[in-house]
């Protein structure tokens, strides 16, 4: 399902590319913009800089890695393209993105720009839109939610993994002489994202059963992996997702989950704001349910993909294991 929500703080500030450089094979922290990649190095670009750290993961020293998104104000799903971002694709030999309608404004500057850069695109390699075609006409499951595509793949460790194989491979065609090094990159870090997801899993097998709040489907995947129940209302989801407010019912029901400690979190996304859900997270902390963070870009001072996804895998076992 495609959100488009509003978005607190200073929108689109400094977007212009950025540069991923001199990471481990398990990312690193954002630079410093630059053209073309240097020191024959293969450039890459990316929509957005999760994307980015997973490319740099892989790619390593042999790569330079730019992504267009980076401020966590920025909503990728109406950003519009902006002609200085075009550069980032001078001498792209990959270009990456998550598809599903959550960074449209990437596929035309890599049609054009980046018309020459091998496309991976996350959304595509995870299978999502094959296994729910047609569900959205179904009726609703036993919690009231109708089937819908969540684009949010990056919360899917397993097209996580799927994209970081994808990436050695055409890593590979790019320098040849640097399979061996692009394959156990993308061997060390898929075997990290395992790790991520059995502790993920161990949280809802430590609490059979264990429901949450969720007012966006950003860390859906995620609370699937860990075996979670999102029992947020269908008409409260859906309005703050299509940016309307939501029936009073919806509200009342909702906010009745949290304040009868009926729900072992409520998982928020940090990078979004309304009225309705500024008043639930309120409502969650005077009732000490807790409230979990999730964002849709790296945050400030995360390391990579692994940290951040790992401090959120963390962040999220804490508070269950407090129901």
């Amino acid at each position: 399902m495609t959100s488009r929500p509003r978005r607190s703080g200073t929108a689109l500030t400094g977007l212009a590319t950025l540069t991923l450089l001199g990471a481990a094979a398990c990312g690193d922290s954002p630079s410093t913009p630059a053209g073309p990649a240097a020191d024959n190095k293969i450039s890459v670009v990316a929509s957005t800089n999760v994307w980015a750290s997973v490319a740099q993961a892989v790619g390593g020293d042999a790569v330079t890695v730019k992504a267009i998104l980076s401020d966590p104000g920025a909503d990728p799903h109406g950003y519009e393209a902006k002609p200085s971002d075009a550069t980032a694709f001078e001498g792209a030999k990959v270009a990456l993105s998550n598809g599903g309608g959550y960074d449209d404004f990437f596929t035309g500057l890599a049609d054009t720009a980046g018309k020459d850069a091998r496309k991976i695109v996350a959304f595509d390699l995870s299978g999502k839109g094959k296994e729910e075609e047609g569900h959205e006409s179904e009726a609703p499951d036993a919690d009231g939610h109708a089937h819908e595509v969540n684009e949010h793949v990056w919360y899917d460790l397993p097209t996580v993994r799927k994209v970081a194989d994808k990436l050695a491979e055409e890593l590979t065609a790019a320098a040849p002489d640097k399979k061996d090094v692009f394959t156990a990159n993308a061997t060390a870090f898929g075997g990290k994202l395992d790790e991520l997801a059995k502790r993920a899993a161990e949280i809802g097998a430590a609490k059979p059963g264990a429901k949450v709040v969720a007012p966006e489907p950003v860390a859906g995947y995620l609370l699937e992996t860990a075996g979670l129940d999102d029992v947020t209302p269908e008409a409260f989801a859906e309005a703050i997702e299509e940016e309307t407010d939501p029936p009073a019912a919806a509200v009342a029901e909702t906010e009745a989950l949290v304040t009868g400690k009926q729900v072992a979190a409520v998982v928020y996304n940090e990078q979004t704001e309304t009225p309705i859900t500024e008043q639930l997270k309120g409502k969650a902390t005077a009732a000490g349910v807790p409230v979990v963070g999730v964002t849709e870009t790296l945050p400030e001072g995360a390391t990579g993909y692994l940290d951040w996804m790992s401090k959120q895998v963390d962040a999220l076992a804490g508070a269950v294991a407090k129901a």
